[in-house]
C-alpha cells in the first residue's frame, strides 16, 4: 500500500482555501497512484482556532466543508483533520478529530483522546476527548489513527507522562498494523530531532510502520516545521518531507521505500528557516506585502532586515535609519550599508531637532530635574512614531527588532524600540542573534549582507554619549545562559549560581528585572515562538506580583 503524506500549509478559518489545498494535494496523490493521502490535523480549518472553536457557525461550516470535500476528492482514501461537534451531553461540544474520506463518504471519524494543557497548548480549554482508539481496513492492511499528542506518551519514552491512557499502545492492541498519526506540532528549538526519535522508538516498540504528518507554515506566533516522516516497523526511517515547506512525499508500506527530501543541517539553519517563514505567513495571511524596519546600524535591526528581505523580497521591505544626538557617524554608515547590501529601500530621517522641540515644551514642567532614562525613552519613542508614520503611509507592517534578552529583563521602551506589529526575533536571544547574522553572512555572495561592523561594535542603543548595553546589563555571554536556565528550564536562583557560578546577587538581580518587565512583555507585538518557552500564549505570569525567588 502507498501513503502519500501531504504536507501542507492550511490557515485558520480560510476553509475554502484550505479545502482547495486539499483536493490539490489529493489530485497529485492520486496521479503518484497512492491508496491513502494523509493530512495534517486541523487541516481544513486551520491551527490553532482557540476560540473560533466557541463560534458554532465555524464548527458547522467546518462539517459541511468535508461533507463536501468527500464529494470532490478523486479515487482515493484521505484522511483529513477537522472539527466537528462531539455529540458528547455532559462535557465540550467540540472535538478534535479526523475522518478517513471514502467514496464519498465519511468511512471512519476519530476523535482525538491526550488534549495537551502546557506551554502554547490549551486543547482541554475546547475540546471533548475521544473516548476509544479506531482502525480501519485498507488495501489489507488495518490503520490506526491517531492525532498528535496521543503519539507523545510513550512510556518507553518519556520519563515523566502527563496522561494516564495510552493511545499508540490501545491502538496497537486494537490490531493496527500501522500507526498514522496527524499533527499540528509547533517548531522550536530541538524539536525536529526529538520528535523523530520519539516517532522511531514508537516504531521500533510497537513493531509496526508510523506514519506521521505534520502542518507547516505561521499562524500567529507558531511555526510549523513539517519535517513528516514514515518509518518500518524496525524504526528505520523510509520518508521524509522538507522542512519548513509544503511537500508530498509517498511511502511504500510493503517495500519500506519512499522519498527523503533533504532536512536543515544545523540547528541555526531551522532557526532561519523557520523566522523566515513564519515572517513571510504572519504577512501573507494579514494581509499585508511590505514591511517597515528602523535601522539603527546594529546587529539585532540588520538581522530583522536581512530577514525580512528573504521572506518578501528586498522590494517589499523599507528601511529608515533615525540619527539622533548621540548616534555615531558609523551607525548611520552602517545601516546605509547593510540597505545597498540587501537591496532594500532606505530613507534617513534625522531626529535631533524633533527631539529639541520636545525637550523644550517639557522644560517648564521639568524644572531643574536633571537628564536621566526620560529623555533617553522620548528618543526612542520619537522613533516609534516616525516608523508607525511610514507604517500608516505605505501601508506596510513595521518590524520590531527587540530580542529575546532585551525583552526578558525590561531592556526595551514601551511605544518607542517596542512600537511594531510583529516581533520577528523577540524569542531570540542576543547571543542567538549573532549566530543567525553569521549564519546569513556565509550563506550570501562575497562578505554577506550584514557589515562587519554590526558585528564588531559593542551594543549600544545610543540615547545618552558613549553608552553601551552593558552599562546596564551583564555581558551577554552571562545573561543568556542564567534567562535560559529560568526562563525555559525553571530553575530557580540558587540552582542557576550552582550550575553557572556565577555571584548570587547577580542573578537575584537578573530575576528581579524579568519579573518587573512583565507588564511590557504583555504589551508587546506577537513573537514568533523559536525556543522551548517563548514570551506570549504559552509562558502566563501575573503582572501584579509580589512573589520573590
Amino acid at each position: 500500500m502507498k501513503i502519500a503524506l501531504a504536507q501542507m500549509n492550511a490557515t485558520v478559518g480560510d476553509f475554502a482555501g484550505n479545502a482547495d489545498r486539499i483536493l490539490k494535494f489529493a489530485e497529485r496523490a492520486h496521479q503518484l497512484q497512492a491508496d491513502l493521502v494523509v493530512f495534517p490535523e486541523l487541516a481544513l480549518c486551520g491551527y490553532p482556532p482557540r476560540d473560533l472553536i466557541d463560534r458554532p457557525c465555524f464548527v458547522e461550516r467546518c462539517e459541511q466543508e468535508l461533507n463536501q470535500l468527500a464529494q470532490k476528492l478523486p479515487p482515493i482514501a484521505a484522511l483529513v483533520g477537522y472539527v466537528r461537534r462531539s455529540g458528547a451531553e455532559q462535557g465540550k461540544a467540540v472535538s478534535d478529530a479526523a475522518a478517513l474520506l471514502r467514496g464519498g463518504k465519511v468511512e471512519l471519524d476519530y476523535a482525538k483522546i491526550l488534549l495537551p494543557f502546557y506551554d502554547v497548548f490549551d486543547e482541554s480549554r475546547y475540546f471533548e476527548p475521544g473516548k476509544s482508539p479506531a482502525t480501519y481496513l485498507l488495501k489489507g492492511w488495518r490503520l490506526g489513527l491517531t492525532i498528535c499528542e496521543d503519539a507523545w506518551n510513550d512510556k518507553n519514552f518519556w520519563k515523566r507522562r502527563f496522561y494516564t491512557r495510552d493511545p499508540v499502545e490501545e491502538t496497537v492492541r486494537a490490531g493496527a498494523e500501522i500507526i498514522l498519526n496527524i499533527a499540528a506540532s509547533p517548531f522550536s528549538e530541538g524539536k525536529i530531532q526529538l520528535r523523530k526519535e520519539m516517532l522511531k522508538a514508537i516504531a521500533r516498540e510497537r513493531r509496526v510502520p508510523v506514519v506521521y504528518v505534520n502542518l507547516v507554515g505561521g499562524n500567529d506566533s507558531l511555526i510549523f516545521d513539517g519535517s513528516s516522516y514514515a518509518f518500518n516497523a524496525q524504526g528505520e526511517l523510509c520518508a521524509r518531507a522538507k522542512a519548513f515547506e509544503e511537500d508530498l512525499v509517498v511511502f511504500d508500506a510493503a517495500s519500506g521505500r519512499g522519498d527523503l527530501r533533504p532536512e536543515p543541517a544545523s540547528e541555526i539553519e531551522a532557526i532561519h528557516c523557520a523566522l523566515i517563514l513564519g515572517a513571510r505567513d504572519y504577512m501573507r495571511k494579514c494581509g499585508f506585502h511590505k514591511a517597515i524596519v528602523g535601522l539603527s546600524g546594529g546587529i539585532d535591526s540588520s538581522v530583522v532586515a536581512a530577514l525580512a528581505a528573504e521572506a518578501l523580497g528586498p522590494e517589499a521591505v523599507y528601511g529608515i535609519s533615525m540619527p539622533g544626538p548621540y548616534s555615531s557617524p558609523g551607525s548611520v554608515r552602517d545601516a546605509e550599508a547593510l540597505a545597498r547590501n540587501l537591496g532594500i529601500h532606505f530613507e534617513i530621517v534625522p531626529i535631533g531637532s524633533i527631539f529639541e522641540n520636545y525637550l523644550a515644551a517639557l522644560k517648564p514642567a521639568f524644572a531643574e530635574r536633571p537628564h536621566d532614562v526620560t529623555e533617553e525613552n522620548i528618543q526612542a519613542r520619537i522613533r516609534g512614531n516616525i516608523l508607525m508614520a511610514f507604517s500608516n503611509k505605505f501601508g506596510a507592517l513595521l518590524l520590531s527588532t527587540g530580542n529575546k534578552s532585551e525583552l526578558a529583563v525590561g531592556y526595551c521602551t514601551l511605544y518607542g524600540d517596542m512600537a511594531g506589529g510583529l516581533a520577528v526575533i523577540a524569542d531570540v536571544p542576543k547571543t542567538m542573534v549573532y549566530q543567525l547574522a553569521r549564519y546569513m553572512n556565509e550563506q550570501g555572495t562575497g562578505d554577506g549582507p550584514i557589515p562587519a561592523a554590526c558585528f564588531a561594535k559593542a551594543p549600544s542603543a545610543e540615547l545618552r554619549p558613549n553608552q553601551t548595553d552593558q552599562d546596564t546589563l551583564p555581558p551577554y555571554e552571562i545573561l543568556d545562559p542564567i534567562l535560559r536556565a529560568y526562563i525555559e528550564e525553571n530553575l530557580c536562583a540558587q540552582e542557576i549560581v550552582a550550575r553557572f557560578k556565577l555571584d548570587p546577587r547577580l542573578v537575584k538581580q537578573t530575576i528581579g528585572s524579568v519579573t518587573r518587565a512583565e507588564y511590557k512583555r504583555q504589551q508587546a507585538a506577537p513573537a514568533l515562538k523559536v525556543t522551548a518557552k517563548a514570551f506570549g500564549i504559552g509562558r502566563r505570569f501575573p503582572i501584579a506580583n509580589k512573589f520573590v525567588e
